[in-house]
């Protein structure tokens, strides 16, 4: 019996002395430089979220900033994508089934895209549903291609939207 658990306290000292760098993952998914979304309705379950309504007319604006300070501007968005999940990047990195094949241009250190509910459901086919529950967001995150003034690309987390009534 001493001996079993002298074998198991060794076995969790072995294993509690690994070292294993689980940011690793993490680190390797974000981009070289921030991206966040100036016009933030909220962030739910870690995705940034806009919102729209109904009886204002259903417009959709979605505004990307990079820091001020990262010496780098926005030269456009070069893709938009959408998928029905949050961690779909690869919807940016194809040339087909995209939202928006035209590059958005940049200011600066921001760009806005913009889009209706209208448009939204005519090229996602996906219903808008409205009410104040989990269901009123979009189906699809909306997914963006940024490219900046030296050519490098990055492809920040996606964003939701929220329909309000």
């Amino acid at each position: 019996m001493n001996r079993l658990i002298f074998i198991f306290c060794l076995t969790a000292i072995t294993i509690s002395g690994c070292k294993k760098n689980n940011w690793e993952i993490v680190d390797q998914s974000q981009p070289a430089i921030p991206v966040t979304v100036s016009n933030l309705y909220g962030t739910f379950n870690g995705v940034p979220t806009v919102a729209t309504s109904l009886s204002g007319g259903g417009a959709i604006s979605i505004t990307l900033n990079i820091p001020a300070g990262s010496g780098r501007t926005i030269k456009e968005i070069t893709r938009v994508g959408t998928a029905t999940v949050n961690n779909n990047y690869k919807v940016v990195q194809t040339t087909s089934g995209l939202y928006n094949t035209a590059p958005i241009a940049g200011s600066g250190t921001s760009v806005t895209f913009t889009t209706t509910l209208t448009e939204y459901t005519s090229k996602t086919g996906s219903p808008v549903t409205t009410g104040g529950t989990a269901t009123s967001f979009l189906t699809r995150f909306f997914y963006f291609l940024i490219t900046l003034d030296d050519g490098q690309q990055i492809i920040p987390v996606p964003v939701r939207v929220y329909v309000n009534s």
